[in-house]
């Protein structure tokens, strides 16, 4: 099997290496030696080349040892080319820029052009090295992420610790992470206090403090305390190797405007070597005094300054670049098809818990009534809710002073948007919203209230309210204030919080809409609303959210931006864009990197269509010369990359 993939891509693209899963972890390492090595030999050849080049330019020399002094100097810097043309037509590929530098230059050999012919493909290997210079720097940036991977963890056996590969970690086993060591996999703290650097994973520079109870993510470095974690993720489902993957593949995925210049090119550059065979060929037939010489010169010319490398490498390469400057930020796109849609963005919707509050849910109220007390009330509330991870229910847990005994309880039963109902010491329980109690009849005490409010029943007597309020987000407000800067139009939240909540947050946040007591359902089909009804047609609907309720959402809009650092992993599989730091505010910061990228990648466009356009008219005119030529397609082609260069270092400002 590898052997008929191996000859398919050889076919299609004859110098690419192949590198199969499971050498994955020598792959890194032998890429950067084998870039190291090749640079080293482009040297040698720059310096051998250059060295016969300039005996050539200087020397006096007869005809033949001028030609054999210019021919192995252009063998040394131009074999190379040479040989890819070679492969390129075997292999169906005939039209590429080592053809047409080929033709070109062996054409100004044949008209008496020595100097000028090696002259193109010594700038040709200079340009090359840079350009190969420039894209080492780019995988280098966004390799360094790699660096997280973990390399083993100590898995305590007893009072043993055996140091072994995270493969070989299961879920439940205990691991012990000294100071200075990488957490290797995703699990809970159950032992020690830690301070942690998250860098790698958010790029925030702040550290976190671990204890016992909190999540400790792979990837974290440990930087005092010992921490003793149990595991809860496997390492294909830990966050690291979730990163990684998203990190890998993210060039899979193009922009629009990468496919429109690869067609382009792929259609251009058979018109030029076409143009160029006619511009030798015909002039010289019907201009009086024309000659072949001239005619063919200008012809090669034509086809040096044609070359669409400028485009071809510098357009990906942008993405590729903005990619990584978001990556910095801690903000992991999942293809540069997302980041140049960020650019249309006309709406923003958010979802309320987790997203534009912290999502930390403490009970601020206990409203008994009909002869219950407020003891009675929790008690019930905190078995109700025993079974349950969300975060209401935990806020209701941790006030209960109690244990939880699970033999008390009987008949769970989770009404998805509602509530729960469950036998407890043989009483039925009821606890959830309004919708809850209304569907099981029960009269209620409407209660308006900030928070979250979860009623009560027990045997279908009303026994109060729980009040659960959340924290906004910090950055939230300016959040909004930075969104509508950008010039985004319209900013919403959709959230199956009561009315008077989601109000609330609205007015306080001054967001423009606010849809409250939705389901998961209702929150696709307002979105689809939005969709359909509020948007150009080249606009785009964000939506941002962090729940495992939320991940239809994210699938459906246009560009689905998951929180990362504490959303399920069911949304940041369902979303375009994570965000790793949580913090809302990171959303403009994707946006401003997105229409940086773009702008960059608009200046690659216009300045080497533009300079190609007028060298290749001045070619044709005679005007221009092969000096000319190799600005025109290397100078170009440098200028635009190392202007590409600069989407590396988008940081959103």
């Amino acid at each position: 099997m590898k052997q008929q993939i191996e000859v398919i891509v050889k076919k299609i693209e004859p110098d690419v290496n192949l590198e199969f899963e499971g050498a994955a972890g020598s792959a890194k390492g032998t890429d950067l030696d084998a870039d190291e090595h090749n640079h080293q030999q482009q040297i040698r050849k720059l310096v051998i080349g250059s060295a016969i080049f300039a005996a050539g330019v200087i020397l006096n020399l007869s005809n033949v040892l001028e030609l054999a002094i210019f021919l192995v100097s252009y063998v040394i810097v131009g074999g190379g080319v040479l040989v890819r043309a070679a492969k390129g037509i075997i292999c169906g590929q005939i039209f590429s820029e080592h053809f047409l530098m080929s033709i070109a230059t062996i054409g100004a050999f044949f008209v008496g052009e020595y100097p000028e012919g090696v002259a193109v493909m010594l700038f040709y290997l200079v340009g090359e090295m840079f350009q190969d210079r420039a894209v080492d720097h780019s995988r280098r940036s966004i390799s360094s992420l790699m660096d997280i991977r973990p390399d083993y963890a100590n898995l305590k056996v007893g009072e043993e610790l055996r140091k072994v590969s995270p493969e070989d970690i299961a879920i439940g086993d205990i691991i012990v992470v000294k100071p200075g060591e990488k957490v290797p996999l995703d699990g809970t703290v159950i032992e020690g206090t830690s301070t942690v650097d998250t860098s790698a994973l958010t790029g925030e520079s702040v550290p976190r403090e671990l204890e016992p109870g909190n999540q400790a993510l792979s990837g974290f470095i440990n930087k005092n305390g010992v921490l003793t974690i149990e595991v809860t993720k496997k390492i294909r489902e830990s966050t690291v190797a979730k990163i990684l993957d998203l990190v890998q593949n993210a060039g899979s995925r193009k922009a629009p405007t990468e496919n429109f210049i690869t067609r382009f090119a792929r259609y251009y550059t058979p018109v030029v070597v076409f143009g160029a065979l006619a511009l030798a060929v015909i002039p010289p037939l019907f201009i009086e005094g024309a000659t072949f010489a001239d005619w063919i010169y200008r012809a090669l010319v034509f086809l040096v300054v044609s070359c669409p490398c400028a485009l071809v490498i510098s357009i990906p390469l942008g993405f590729f670049g903005g990619i990584g400057g978001a990556s910095k930020r801690g903000i992991l796109i999942k293809g540069s098809n997302y980041l140049e849609a960020l650019n249309n963005v006309e709406t923003v919707v958010f979802d309320k818990t987790g997203t534009l509050t912290k999502g930390v849910f403490e009970v601020s109220q206990i409203n008994s009534q009909n002869g219950f007390t407020n003891e009675e009330l929790l008690e019930y509330a905190a078995y109700a809710e025993s079974y349950s991870n969300h975060s209401i229910a935990t806020s209701i847990i941790g006030a209960y002073a109690g244990g939880i005994d699970k033999n008390r309880i009987e008949n769970y039963e989770e009404i998805a948007g509602n509530g729960i109902k469950v036998t407890v010491d043989g009483k039925e329980v009821l606890a959830g919203n309004t919708r809850l109690m209304i569907s099981e009849n029960i009269e209620y005490e409407k209660f308006v209230s900030w928070g979250t409010v979860v009623h009560v029943a027990i045997n279908k007597r009303y026994a109060g309210n729980i009040v659960i309020t959340d924290e906004v987000k910090p950055d939230s407000a300016d959040t909004i204030k930075a969104i509508k800067s950008l010039g985004i139009g319209r900013t919403v939240m959709l959230t199956g919080d009561l009315k008077t909540v989601g109000d609330k947050i609205g007015t306080q946040l001054g967001l423009d809409e606010v849809y409250s007591e939705l389901l998961p359902a209702d929150k696709v089909e307002k979105l689809e609303y939005i969709m359909s009804s509020q948007k150009s047609s080249k606009g785009k609907v964000v939506f941002v959210g962090d729940g495992i309720n939320d991940a239809p959402v994210l699938r459906r809009a246009d560009i689905g931006m998951a929180m990362g650092g504490l959303g399920s992993d069911a949304a940041i599989e369902a979303a375009d864009i994570v965000i790793m730091t949580d913090e809302p505010s990171k959303i403009a910061t994707a946006i401003r990197v997105a229409r940086k990228t773009r702008s960059i990648v608009s200046q690659n466009i216009i300045f080497a269509l533009g300079v190609k356009a007028i060298l290749l008219v001045l070619g044709a005119m005679g005007v221009a010369t092969m000096w000319e030529a190799v600005f025109g397609d290397m100078g170009v082609a440098l200028i635009t990359i190392f202007n590409a260069m600069r989407a590396m270092n988008s940081m959103g400002g």
